[in-house]
């Protein structure tokens, strides 16, 4: 699939319609989801891989992955209204993804590829830290996420500790449009890096490279 495709794709998929701030529903930008996606296939290849969505939101990387050849594909999120727009979403797409609600850490069965946009922590401190802990838990061959660039130490000690091994760290382009009730500005440009992390299981399982 071409990127503009794959673009276009993403951005079909809707924002949450009234997002909350505990906790940060803030839909990953179109064309950084298709970053991650496409960094994804260029260290792993998806087709044929088994992928789950942390944090899911609407769906917009579970979708995508789906789109790509990902099979299983799996999406968790806590918020069930933000879960039912995903389903739509996915369905709208011809894509196959099967949707659950509830915290990350109610997800248990392992997959290959872990994706997700966590948390930043601008509402609560650490909230990101259940979504890594989950995903270098699950997560039998890779990590592709998101993170705040202040967060990159904690990130690198944190996939050591787990014995993973970080791939690329690479800036990506985010704005933060206006979300929610108490911001001012139309769009806040957020230092935002894309990791891609080569987890225990991974480095050491069948076919890994």
């Amino acid at each position: 699939m071409r990127r503009s495709d794959l673009v276009r794709l993403l951005e079909k998929v809707p924002p949450f319609a009234d997002a909350r701030a505990d906790l940060e529903q803030v839909a990953t930008p179109a064309e950084a989801a298709a970053t991650l996606l496409q960094l994804a296939e260029r260290w792993d290849g998806l087709a044929g891989r088994s992928v789950l969505d942390l944090g899911c939101g609407t769906g917009r990387l579970a979708i995508g992955a789906a789109a790509l050849g990902a099979a299983p594909v799996l999406g968790i999120d806590v918020d069930p209204s933000a879960v039912e727009v995903a389903r739509t979403a996915a369905s709208v797409a011809e894509v196959k993804v099967a949707f659950e609600v509830g915290p990350v850490a109610s997800a248990r069965t392992p997959v290959e590829i872990v994706v997700m946009n966590p948390p930043f922590g601008a509402q609560r401190r650490h909230a990101d830290r259940p979504f890594w802990d989950t995903a270098f838990g699950l997560a039998r061959r890779s990590v592709y996420a998101f993170s705040l660039a202040a967060s990159r130490t904690f990130i690198a000690r944190r996939a050591v500790a787990r014995g993973a091994q970080v791939l690329e760290v690479e800036p990506v382009r985010w704005v933060l449009g206006r979300t929610f009730p108490h911001h001012r500005r139309h769009g806040v440009a957020l230092e935002v890096d894309l990791w891609a992390i080569r987890t225990a299981g991974g480095k050491h399982g069948p076919g890994a490279p």
